[in-house]
């Protein structure tokens, strides 16, 4: 029986190492083709993978079983959970997998794309250009079909020829810069706040006007200092929550 081939991961040592590969994991399973196998490697397979213990790597798969991704079987295995669905809290954790794993898992559809004057609210972000790419996505609840969060990415043009509207149906814009494109990300900085929603995220949303959203925006740095994207997430307040976890070490 063939297995699930999971992303790879470049480890930091500054975050709990078990709290990474589950992110990872979790993205992968995510953001998996429809046809992909349901197995995954064994335990010593997914240790080497990641180049960490069996106890670290039990810890993770604990994570996920713990959630619902994965059931696992003595003496036959472990597998991804038929139509396994990730929480719904919105969670800053610090590692780019955490918010690719966030941001997975749900269809997407483009609603729109092309190259833009940068737009007022992002302006400060970009102070060498006048031009954007923008990318508008609406995401739908894989079981429901209802709306649950839609997204605006603000992109340097430099970027745009290797951007396909078919990786962002399947992935999230920072595995897309990260994994196909190649940009080397060096930090991104997130905001949550409380917001209502304005008509267009009503209509896109399929909630009242003035409805409690959660707005998230996401800024991408690369090495040298320069924003890559900026993203803003509106998140249906029914269906989310905001969560932060701090490592006392």
């Amino acid at each position: 029986m063939s297995t699930f081939a999971p992303d790879s991961l470049e480890l930091n040592r500054k975050l709990p190492l078990w709290y990474q590969i589950s992110q990872s994991l979790r993205a992968s399973i995510l953001g998996r083709p429809p046809d992909s196998p349901l197995r995954l490697p064994t335990e010593e397979q997914l240790a080497q993978h990641y180049g960490v213990s069996v106890l670290t790597l039990r810890q993770a798969l604990k994570e996920l079983e713990s959630e619902g991704l994965i059931t696992r079987h003595r003496r036959h295995g472990t597998f991804i959970a038929a139509g396994a669905r990730r929480a719904t809290p919105v969670r800053l954790l610090g590692s780019v997998d955490a918010i690719v794993a966030q941001q997975s898992g749900d269809p997407a559809t483009v609603l729109g794309h092309g190259l833009a004057p940068v737009p007022d609210d992002v302006r400060d972000y970009f102070p060498d250009t006048d031009e954007v790419m923008t990318y508008r996505r609406l995401r739908r609840d894989a079981e429901t079909g209802e709306p649950v969060n839609w997204a605006e990415n603000a992109v340097r043009a430099e970027y745009a020829d290797a951007i396909k509207v078919a990786d962002l149906e399947r992935w999230p814009m920072t595995k897309v810069l990260r994994d196909v494109v190649g940009v080397r990300i060096a930090r991104i900085t997130d905001t949550v706040e409380a917001r209502l929603a304005d008509p267009e995220t009503a209509r896109l949303l399929e909630v009242p006007l003035v409805s409690p959203v959660l707005y998230y925006t996401g800024v991408l740095y690369d090495p040298d200092g320069r924003v890559v994207d900026v993203a803003r997430i509106r998140y249906r307040g029914d269906k989310f929550s905001f969560s932060v976890t701090l490592d006392a070490d």
